[in-house]
């Protein structure tokens, strides 16, 4: 016999020596497990004979379990959302019949006010938190109109605010010619 055999039996007879009592309980188990299945079996014929309620297994079909089984408690410290809070409040938006959701706007109403605000045209009586049916719907452009009022809302927006160089950037070709024009209108007059 070589080396390498003596060493493989000395590991084998190792393992053998390791796994054993394993395999003693893992069979111990399995022979529980198949009495645990006959003495639920009599239970079964036993409990209405002797006047007891046991409960009938539960049977797990294929396939997702069910919502109320599948939600599990919180997760890693996270607070779980209940259940939706009623709201007895109406939209702000005067003839909305939904209930408010978010600042005193419907969900659909909400969408609205976050985009006329993103477009600078927002008007000043959509506030946050509004009185339920007090604030006039805005009916909004649509097609050729719509594109054309935003383009004024974007045009109003430059105006107001012109458009500067990212910071730490040199300026462009076109800006530092505009400045040597600029300086030197001024050198002369």
């Amino acid at each position: 016999m070589s080396l390498e055999n003596q060493f493989r039996a000395l590991i084998r007879k190792e393992v053998e020596m390791e796994l054993a009592p394993i395999r003693a309980l893992v069979a111990q188990l399995q022979a529980n497990t198949a009495q645990l299945g006959v003495l639920t079996q009599l239970a079964e014929r036993l409990g209405p004979v002797m006047g007891l309620s046991v409960p009938a297994p539960v049977r797990r079909r294929p396939g997702r379990p069910p919502r109320a089984a599948a939600a599990s408690p919180s997760v890693a410290g996270r607070k779980r959302r209940g259940p939706p809070a009623t709201n007895d409040r109406a939209c702000a938006i005067i003839g909305c019949k939904r209930p408010s959701r978010t600042k005193g706007y419907c969900a659909a109403h909400y969408q609205k006010l976050r985009m006329l605000a993103r477009t600078n045209r927002l008007p000043a009586g959509w506030t946050d938190f509004a009185a339920p049916n007090s604030v006039e719907d805005v009916v909004l452009p649509r097609g050729r109109a719509g594109s054309k009022a935003l383009k004024e809302a974007k045009a109003a927006r430059a105006v107001r605010a012109p458009k500067k160089g990212k910071p730490g950037r040199k300026p462009g070709r076109k800006a530092a010619e505009e400045k040597k024009d600029e300086a030197a209108a001024a050198s002369e007059g």
